[in-house]
Order: C-alpha cells, then structure tokens, then sequence
C-alpha cells in the first residue's frame, strides 16, 4: 500500500461509524468507538538470524514517520504517547489495586479498548485529537518471530 493509501485509509476510517460489536473489519479490527486498521504488514520472522528482523523494525519506524509527517502537516506536531505504563497496568505488573476484592497483584486493570489491545504489541502511538476524535499511528508486533504492522487507529475513547 501506498502513502497515499494509507492517507485515505486514515481518512476513510475518521469519516465512518462505529462499530456496534468488537471484530474484524475489511481493514482490521473495530469496536464500539474505535477503528484499527493494519496499513502494512510485515512476513514472518520464523527463520530469520535476526538481521531481517532489525531491518524490518527500521522500515516499519520510518514508514510510520514518513506518515506522522504528512499528518504533522494537517493537524500539527503529534503527542507521543507511551503505551508501556498501560501494558504494565493491565498484566499486573508493578500496580497495586490497593484493596480489590481478590487482594490484587495477580491481575491487572481493565484498559478499555483500543487502548488494551494496542497495549500489547505497540510501545508508542502518535497521537492527535481532532473533530472529537483521537488519531494515531503505531508500529505493531506481538513476538520476535510474529510480522511487525504498522497501525492507525481513529477513536472517541479517551486514552486511560
């Protein structure tokens, strides 16, 4: 795909409804006030030394660049936003529920979506708030041997 693609997709998804119901979409997945679409998704890394791995997370970085750049240019220079603190809220590590019923530790918070789900596999978004909607890019992977995908997500959620 494209950069000029994934302006429209970006574009494309700002302009659409929500879903009603959490699942896959033509372009990713969706759920009540939130859009994910996967632009660009990498192959595998099952056989690789490591080399094709590093390579592949440069160009992923700098494909999502090159777009914040051009939206940079519509909306102004974007917050980038850790996703890290969340990841560590929602698994339980170094939170303290201060409480809960179940004596906390062994499970986290509740992050709502998209921000759980992206929690898990992006570091950090770029991130802009416009039209009352929250857009942003980020660059995907769930494991060393998985594809990496670079993301855009468009949502009425607050992030937590």
């Amino acid at each position: 795909m494209s950069t000029a693609q994934h302006l429209a997709a970006i574009d494309l998804l700002r302009s659409r409804e929500f879903p009603v119901e959490h699942g896959r979409s033509s372009c990713g997945t969706g759920g009540p006030g939130y859009h994910i679409a996967e632009l660009l998704t990498s192959a595998d890394f099952w056989e690789d030394d490591g080399t094709r791995w590093e390579a592949t997370a440069d160009q992923y970085d700098a494909e999502r660049d090159g777009l914040t750049v051009l939206l940079a240019q519509r909306w102004g220079d974007p917050q980038i936003f850790s996703l890290a603190s969340l990841f560590a809220r929602s698994s339980g590590d170094e939170y303290d529920s201060g409480g809960s019923e179940d004596g906390g530790g062994s499970s986290g918070e509740e992050i709502p979506e998209p921000w759980g789900s992206l929690s898990a596999s992006v570091p950090d978004l770029h991130l802009w708030r416009v039209d009352g909607r929250w857009i942003a890019l980020g660059v995907s992977q769930w494991d060393k041997e998985l594809p990496f995908q670079l993301l855009a997500v468009v949502t009425e959620i607050d992030p937590p």
